[in-house]
């Protein structure tokens, strides 16, 4: 065989062009998947974040001793002095065993323990017969990553006999997105989703 015959060769040419074209299409499709996957999680983590307010807003607090802040006239108030915005904030999640914890912060920053229900703070995370709760929305979720907070509006009068009117934030902290595809192939490590509120 000639050079020139060599050189004009063009048998398995194909396979050459496969073997260094298949690779990269291979990323990039799996690289859809993966991101694809990554923005359903993104949608379900905000559904669920919508439920679990709605479920505060209409459930028992799960911060137990909120029911009697706007009760106890504290010293140089009236009753019937507004509740100034930010005089109380309670904040609630749960430890890694999916135990409930509350806490407790006044308007000087002075925080402590404050009670807490976890059969309502189990009624956001998994609803009941009758409503789907958070988890079902989001099955990844762990319940420590479920953050419930009850802030003071503004809309609230010392002595108030019906208790407070807070407003409700309802967060997920922390939740973490695996990479099925491009982290065997890439090696691309979990990252972290940003918190949703």
């Amino acid at each position: 065989m000639s050079s020139e015959t060599f050189r004009a060769d063009r048998s398995g040419a194909v396979i050459v062009e496969m073997a260094i074209a298949l690779p990269l299409l291979l990323i990039l499709l799996l690289g859809f998947v993966d991101f694809g996957y990554a923005f359903y999680q993104w949608n379900a983590g905000n559904k669920a974040v919508q439920v679990g307010a709605r479920l505060a807003r209409i459930s028992d607090p799960v911060a137990t001793d909120i029911a009697t802040v706007v009760k106890t006239l504290p010293t140089g108030k009236s009753p019937g002095d507004p509740v100034a915005p930010d005089t109380y904030h309670f904040t609630c999640s749960a430890d890694s065993s999916g135990a409930a914890l509350c806490t407790y912060c006044d308007e000087n920053d002075k925080c402590s323990t404050s009670g807490s229900s976890q059969t309502a703070f189990d009624l956001i995370y998994d609803g009941d017969a009758t409503r789907p709760g958070m988890h079902a929305f989001l099955p990844t979720l762990a319940k420590s990553e479920v953050h419930i907070e009850y802030v003071a509006t503004g809309l609230d009068f010392w002595t108030r006999p019906d208790g407070p009117v807070p407003t409700i934030r309802v967060s997920i902290v922390n939740h973490p997105f695996q990479f099925f595809f491009l982290g065997g192939l890439l090696g691309f490590a979990n990252i972290t989703m940003p918190n949703m509120l």
